[in-house]
């Protein structure tokens, strides 16, 4: 059993005398498969391309649709469809949208949600006060579309705020409002 073991050792190493030579392969389509370049022509598909447009219907994983434009009408139809998917009792999500608030609204918008942040102190008009009656009377829907399209001079957030967490910080928005208004009612 030994000497079969040096002997298979010996052949395997006589077999391949030039150590700086790869293995050979056997089915090297499987570690190196054949493909084309996105542009190139493809004998494979029927219009001859490589790159084929998805089929209809299709959603980009991760990329839920949202069908709304980005009107005052759709923000109004957003806001009496849409429900915030995020409880008002998660607290773990109302620590992130205040980390997401904190990053992205308060420049503008200042930590308590007034209007007060370094952008309006610096000289551009104020954005509105997360505060004020027509604020806390929007609903959560058109809030979101508002984060997602932009409105007036706020740009669109959809690129840099994630959808969960744009519900996210609507949901710590509607907390500074609650807060808002029971020290309103104490005077």
């Amino acid at each position: 059993m030994a000497a079969a073991f040096v002997v298979s050792i010996g052949l395997l190493w006589v077999s391949r005398p030039d150590a700086s030579r790869p293995n050979v392969e056997f089915l090297p389509e499987m570690a190196h498969s054949p493909r084309y370049a996105a542009f190139e022509a493809n004998p494979v598909f029927r219009d001859g391309k490589t790159l084929q447009r998805a089929p209809a219907g299709a959603i980009a994983r991760g990329y839920p649709p949202l069908h709304y434009a980005a009107t005052p009408e759709d923000a109004v139809r957003a806001g009496n469809e849409l429900e915030n998917p995020v409880s008002s009792d998660d607290q773990q999500a109302l620590t992130r949208g205040e980390k997401v608030f904190e990053t992205f609204c308060t420049p503008c918008h200042g930590a308590g949600g007034r209007g007060d942040g370094l952008v309006a102190q610096r000289g551009f008009p104020p954005p509105a006060s997360l505060l004020a009656d027509r604020a806390v009377g929007l609903k959560d829907g058109q809030i979101f579309h508002i984060l997602t399209y932009g409105q007036g001079n706020m740009a669109s957030y959809a690129s840099q705020i994630s959808r969960e967490d744009r519900w996210r910080v609507i949901r710590y928005v509607r907390s500074l409002q609650a807060v808002a208004q029971r020290q309103t009612a104490r005077r």
